[in-house]
């Protein structure tokens, strides 16, 4: 293993734990809570679910290609596939949380840089999502087609991750201000947790991007599995990847 990757992926892991902990407390508490009833905790789990979703869910689902370098690539992939699964449902929640609140309040949907670029952000993620099933999980094309697609798949999914970071940094520093107005500077309490958790954030999407792009890290080559001899493919032969790992690399 190469030099200092497991000690960036606990801090990668460290910063996750406190990036959730400091929205939980965030969102939970000095924002009042959560509710389903169109009020501001409703509001609230919008950036809970998000930050859970496209920050966390997403990073660490890309991770995973990292994090299991020798393992059977068709199991890595169920793991990739579910944890996106599991992002888009925190989407979804957190898109009709927003949108209901926004409606029972009065107020205007997507006028504001955060919602423009969040929604461009979501509307990637999902076509992302699509076209990696479709290419990548499914036996429909052969090794060479992966092949081309592969090096798009990965630009864009570090890509939405990048878009994701960003526009939760706009959304919470319009947050505070829709919040605080001219108390921002002041540095309450609600101020104070709200930048520290933007710091976490930052630091979290920069370790991930070091350990997604840097590569010495990447997927280490092995032999197809199917292209071995049975009696060394016997005990693999339950999660047998279509997939040859000489060509396609994540």
């Amino acid at each position: 293993m190469p030099r200092f990757f497991y000690p960036l992926l606990a801090l990668s892991q460290l910063l996750a734990v406190i990036l959730l902990v400091l929205t939980g407390y965030w969102t939970g508490h000095l924002l009042g809570g959560f509710a389903w009833d169109g009020s501001e905790q409703q509001f609230n789990l919008h950036p809970l679910l998000m930050i859970l979703g496209l920050v966390f869910l997403h990073g660490d689902a890309i991770l995973m290609f990292r994090i299991f370098r020798k393992e059977n690539k068709t199991v890595v992939k169920v793991i990739h596939l579910v944890m996106h699964v599991a992002t888009l449902i925190c989407i979804v929640i957190a898109l009709k949380a927003t949108f209901s609140y926004h409606r029972h309040a009065g107020y205007a949907n997507l006028y504001s840089a955060h919602s423009w670029i969040g929604l461009l952000t979501v509307l990637l993620f999902f076509m992302q999502w699509v076209g990696g099933f479709v290419s990548f999980f499914l036996p429909w094309l052969n090794s060479d087609k992966r092949a081309e697609l592969l090096p798009f798949h990965r630009f864009f999914g570090i890509a939405i991750f990048t878009m994701a970071c960003t526009t939760s940094l706009i959304g919470l520093n319009e947050k505070l201000f829709c919040e605080l107005s001219s108390d921002y500077s002041k540095m309450g309490t609600l101020a104070t947790v709200g930048n520290l958790l933007a710091m976490v954030l930052v630091a979290f999407a920069l370790v991930v991007g070091f350990l997604v792009t840097y590569p010495p890290y990447q997927r280490t080559s092995v032999p197809d599995i199917e292209k071995l001899p049975l009696t060394q493919a016997a005990s693999m032969r339950d999660f047998q990847s279509t997939d040859d790992d000489r060509v396609l690399e994540e």
